[in-house]
């Protein structure tokens, strides 16, 4: 196991798990979302390519201070809820424990909100049950890089910018196969670099090169 140098790619990645989300409302009337985003030392298939688990304590230190709450990762949309500096003012709290991290809050505007409305029922109904979220990583550590299914530590979260209610908890084929050409450049940089790290007279710098073509084929796959 080692750490991976830092390639010059995009750092936000996505990750969507069938994470319990449930709603009900206060005795005020309130429509109240609970759930768990993130999960610690759960193992995860990521596109068949690798495992990933985020280790416990990932989140010590992350920066939650801004952090949006969406429908299906849509950027476009209002968000329907927003934690800013986890104040209990905000629409949003969130804690982090030793499980990984709880939304023990998502106070949706139900009355005055369509989307809200629609997403409080979906919950309710059990039509949308899974939970997501948009973050960066600061530290990492691969084991296995030279086989054909590696594990991915994830051991420090920079950031948490948004957690969405997901329609598709899990990553899917057709979405997968959809993103064409760059996935298939991506594809084959790996086998090349897997190639190489595994020969007898491995040259200098196979391994970067092959934690390298791993980062790309996450980018490909917009993990």
């Amino acid at each position: 196991m080692h750490k991976t140098k830092k390639p010059n790619l995009p750092t936000l990645e996505r990750r969507s798990y069938l994470f319990d989300v449930r709603a009900e409302k206060t005795e005020q009337g309130t429509a109240i979302l609970t759930g768990r985003p993130v999960v610690y030392s759960s193992p995860t298939d990521i596109g068949g390519w690798f495992q990933e688990i985020i280790e416990p304590g990932a989140l010590d230190g992350a920066d939650l201070t801004d952090v949006r709450f969406l429908v299906n990762h849509d950027t476009s949309m209002i968000p329907l809820a927003r934690s800013r500096n986890n104040n209990e003012n905000s629409t949003m709290q969130m804690t982090p424990d030793a499980e990984g991290l709880l939304l023990n809050r998502v106070a949706l505007d139900t009355e005055n909100n369509a989307e809200a409305r629609a997403l409080y029922s979906a919950v309710q109904r059990g039509d949308i049950s899974g939970m997501s979220f948009m973050f960066s990583v600061a530290e990492e550590t691969w084991e296995n890089l030279e086989s054909d299914y590696p594990t991915r530590h994830i051991t420090k979260i920079a950031s948490i910018v948004e957690v969405s209610a997901v329609t598709f908890p899990a990553y899917d084929d057709t979405e997968i196969n959809a993103r064409g050409g760059a996935l298939e450049s991506a594809r084959t940089a790996l086998e090349s670099a897997r190639r190489k790290v595994t020969r007898s007279d491995a040259p200098e710098g196979a391994a970067d090169e092959l934690a390298l073509a791993k980062a790309k084929i996450m980018y490909a796959y917009n993990l």
